[in-house]
């Protein structure tokens, strides 16, 4: 027996049983609501799990890890930035959310929700946010399939081309067949191996150096910059990785698991569960990444492939200092971040193409059988799409993300927290947002204009947009402010 042998064994047994809940979540799936919302039917714990396992991509346990390797702990601003938007997000978005798409027409995307929250009988907000998140979810997408390309082609020693095929396919298999259901339930799967992982590995790592105490003495004789917050660091660099937090208020995959709680009562302990998971995560992130500098500073002999690519940093650790069962479970983690994200995206993408144009469109009186399958097939288009994209090896995973994430985050995050906070906002104030938010964030990425990170200018813009036009323009109707209200008052009910 080979030493990747049971490394394969594992990946093989992990994605046979995520297929298997694939499967069992398309005996469920008996309408279009149920694939694309699971019917409005998750709990706490599988609404927590989920969107934290949908929101940490292949980036947490390899950009992120990767970012601190290389730079120091300078890098984990990031971190304590995602932790306050993701806060912030449960605390004032996701139960008003829950609410509020169900009083509107029981929206199940958020370009059906905008429409309906807005009035929007020319359907050019559907239209645009459609775009929006096919663009932006694209480029996401592509991410997920750079990461786990990197986690075959580092295990298994395949091609490039090669690990980028073998990467996406198990996940398209289980979101193609059992939709979001499949997804939430093999997200809390997910998330469960990751925190494993994240928690274990920084543990064996400090344990191989020698200790605590050893560990921090051999990151500082490599260079004491490596313990300081503000390594390279000024104002500008510290609010860029900090505003990763906005991003939050405008990803579209972690929005839909706000939507299909069970009830927004339920928000309020996954909000605790989904924090205490994420903290333990970030931490565990953080942590692999800092104390690999110490391990391979001691051991040289082993950093050929982190020296290559900073990202390798956990696949080499857990390759290098665990059996190659228990290494087989801890990369399985990487394949978990990368399905669960790059799975939700999918079914984001394909809902915006079914529901917002297919069915918007072209077949308004489309049977829910016949969406159902539309919306399959729309999987697997974005996804040889995003593969396309993910084809270039030069690709790093951090870069991808944070592209994507800034798009949404300053195109929907305002419109959003304006929507579900503010009765005046408007039509025309929802639209000025999205496309200031958007277009600030692509012009701004291509300037490279002060450093500054695209998503704080592009969230600026957007809400100065949002409120400026919705003041200009007319107040919203009196049938649009009597359902924000009675949202609004029923979310206050305890």
């Amino acid at each position: 027996m080979n030493v990747s042998t049971p490394m394969l064994v594992t990946f093989f047994v992990y994605i046979g049983g995520m297929l298997l809940i694939g499967f069992m979540a398309w005996r469920s799936t008996k309408n279009f609501d149920d694939y694309i919302l699971g019917g409005r039917s998750l709990g706490s714990v599988v609404t927590a799990l989920s969107a934290g396992a949908s929101d940490m991509s292949g980036w947490l346990l390899m950009g992120l890890p990767g970012a601190i390797f290389l730079s120091g702990i300078s890098e984990s601003w990031i971190a304590i930035g995602l932790t306050i938007g993701a806060w912030l997000n449960w605390k004032i978005v996701a139960g008003r959310l829950r609410v509020q798409t169900e009083y509107h027409d029981n929206a199940l995307t958020l370009p059906d929700f905008f429409s309906s929250r807005f009035e929007d009988k020319s359907k050019i907000l559907r239209v645009i946010s459609a775009i929006v998140i096919l663009v932006f979810f694209t480029i996401y997408c592509a991410s997920g399939i750079v990461a786990g390309a990197r986690l075959f082609e580092s295990t298994f020693s395949m091609s490039y081309e090669t690990a980028l095929w073998a990467g996406a396919l198990a996940t398209i298999a289980y979101t193609f067949l059992g939709g979001f259901l499949a997804v939430s339930w093999t997200d809390t799967v997910q998330a469960s191996l990751m925190i494993f992982a994240l928690i274990l590995t920084p543990v064996i790592v400090i344990m191989a150096v020698g200790g605590l105490s050893d560990s921090l003495a051999v990151i500082e004789a490599k260079s004491v910059e490596n313990l300081d917050m503000f390594k390279g660091m000024n104002f500008v660099a510290v609010v860029s990785l900090l505003g990763w937090g906005l991003g939050y208020f405008g990803q579209p995959h972690i929005l839909a698991r706000f939507m299909a709680a069970d009830s927004h009562r339920s928000i309020r302990t996954a909000r605790r569960i989904g924090m205490a998971w994420m903290v333990l995560c970030l931490a565990g992130a953080v942590a692999v990444g800092f104390f690999g500098i110490a391990y391979f500073q001691n051991h040289p002999e082993h950093a050929a492939g982190v020296s290559e690519n900073g990202e390798r940093i956990f696949i080499e650790l857990a390759r290098i200092l665990f059996n190659p069962w228990i290494a087989g479970i801890l990369l399985s983690a990487i394949l978990a971040a990368v399905m669960s994200t790059l799975s939700c995206q999918l079914l984001v993408c394909s809902s915006a193409l079914t529901e917002d144009l297919y069915k918007g469109f072209l077949r308004k009186n489309a049977s829910q059988k016949e969406l159902v399958w539309v919306g399959r097939f729309m999987v697997l288009l974005v996804a040889l799409i995003a593969i396309a994209l993910a084809s270039d090896p030069n690709n790093r995973v951090l870069g991808l993300v944070s592209y994507a994430w800034a798009g949404f985050g300053a195109a929907f995050g305002p419109v959003v927290l304006f929507g579900v906070c503010w009765q005046r906002m408007t039509r025309n104030g929802a639209l000025a947002g999205m496309i200031v938010g958007a277009v600030t964030v692509v012009v701004w990425k291509h300037f490279s204009l002060f450093d500054l990170y695209e998503i704080i200018p592009g969230f600026i813009f957007a809400s100065v947009a949002i409120v400026l036009f919705s003041l200009l323009d007319r107040a919203p109707s009196a049938a649009a402010q009597q359902r924000f209200a009675a949202a609004e008052a029923e979310f206050n009910t305890k």
